[in-house]
């Protein structure tokens, strides 16, 4: 069996922290989003991986480089316009082969098993698979309609309400799909639509079955998705100590310190949190609780919760920032004393903000 990891698309939604990078890497507690997807591809024993790769490829083949320190074989396959995701999997047809594979849509994070789900498909004599999850805004997502335990229906963000079991980017497909997505001409989003080439599969008599997960799952398309799936993950979180924790510090909950990280005396960390390499929380700062700290931070004062901070940013006020995204590199400076009710943020890369 064979795997696509798809890291295309404009990342329209996310911008500003978009227009610098690609969404894909952008970090879910300090792990780049598009690693939660290819873990579970790894863990299901596949060592053959094909990356699909958009307009926006900043990071992502320095972090996975061929894959032979992940024990896997990387392909990287150019879509350059964001066509849709049957078109990325017909573009993939000399990679694939005759293997059965799983497609994993790189911003999408999932709880259920891949590896579980891999087997149960190779297994079966089924045409695909497809990965479903309950949601409470259909017309965002591609729906499925089922009637007997079957489905019957597959539409793209439908405008007419059908059903709320939304695809969870998580496909597995055999050689059958291929004669289906040629089938298929650009939707008015001028793609090519997974959904109407999986019922082309069905028309013509193909099996298609389904799972419903049981556990989160989570499309990260806006910064409150980003933001709520960072607390998904973290609330598994386990307490790790690499760095250094000064006499009269606070910590509660699970809190992760990574190596060469300092928590300063006087400071107030809330799990669970995470802290990366090299990171300084100067005294008076309080962290937490769902919040991820990337490396080569500096914080001096401030109050932050329920945020995500990226590498290399230092924040000197005393504000409470709540429910934020910080770029890299940023830099938050205040010179008031007085703490106001909250501040919200989502910065680009290389911002200054002065309050």
């Amino acid at each position: 069996m064979k795997g696509l990891l798809l890291t295309g698309g404009h990342g329209t939604r996310l911008r500003p922290l978009t227009y610098t990078g690609n969404k894909h890497m952008l970090p879910i507690a300090n792990k780049p989003m598009l690693m939660y997807g290819f873990d579970q591809i790894r863990a299901a024993g596949i060592k053959e991986i094909g990356v699909i790769l958009g307009p926006l490829q900043e990071g992502i083949v320095d972090a996975l480089g061929d894959g032979s320190k992940f024990g896997a074989k990387i392909t990287y396959i150019n879509q350059p316009d964001p066509k849709g995701i049957a078109h990325a999997v017909i573009i993939s047809r000399d990679f694939l082969g005759n293997s059965p594979f799983v497609v994993h849509l790189g911003d999408n994070l999932l709880k259920d098993s891949v590896p579980e789900l891999s087997r149960e498909f190779q297994k079966s004599d089924s045409d695909a698979t497809v990965v479903l999850t309950r949601v409470k805004d259909p017309s965002r997502f591609g729906v499925v309609q089922i009637e007997n335990g079957k489905i019957v229906k597959l539409v793209e963000k439908p405008k007419q309400y059908i059903s709320d079991l939304a695809l969870a980017g998580v496909y597995f497909f055999r050689q059958t799909i291929f004669p289906a997505i040629e089938k298929l001409k650009p939707s008015w989003r001028n793609e090519l639509e997974i959904t109407e080439a999986i019922q082309n599969l069905l028309d013509a008599g193909g099996k298609i079955t389904y799972h419903e997960v049981s556990g989160w799952w989570k499309d990260t398309g806006r910064p409150e998705d980003i933001l709520e799936a960072n607390q998904l993950v973290l609330k598994d979180l386990k307490p790790s100590t690499k760095g250094k924790i000064d006499e009269e510090v606070s910590i509660s909950g699970s809190v992760e310190v990574g190596e060469g990280a300092v928590i300063r005396r006087g400071a107030s960390v809330r799990g669970p949190v995470v802290i990366g390499e090299y990171s300084e929380i100067g005294g008076g700062a309080y962290i937490g609780p769902y919040t991820s700290i990337g490396s080569h931070v500096k914080i001096q004062g401030a109050e932050i919760e329920n945020s995500i901070v990226l590498d290399g940013t230092v924040i000197d006020c005393r504000e409470r920032i709540v429910d934020s995204i910080i770029g890299k590199n940023s830099k938050i400076i205040s010179e008031h004393a007085y703490r106001p009710s909250g501040r919200r943020f989502v910065v680009g890369e290389s911002t200054y903000v002065s309050l």
